[in-house]
């Protein structure tokens, strides 16, 4: 069974930035871009972004 992630966020742009949204509890900020596949999760936290529906793709 395939576990899901922490928390799903929906952006506007496929380029993000995720630093764990949780101040100085948080981790290092990286940059993540979803190269056209739509969503992301991010390699520390595990938040799962997801592009909206309509959103231009750059």
């Amino acid at each position: 069974m395939a576990q899901q992630p922490p928390e799903i966020i929906d952006v506007d742009t496929p380029k993000v930035a995720c630093d764990g949204g949780k101040g100085p509890l948080g981790h290092p900020r990286v940059f993540l871009n979803m190269e056209g596949k739509g969503q992301i999760d991010c390699p520390y936290c595990g938040r799962r972004f997801v592009l909206k529906q309509g959103a231009a793709a750059e």
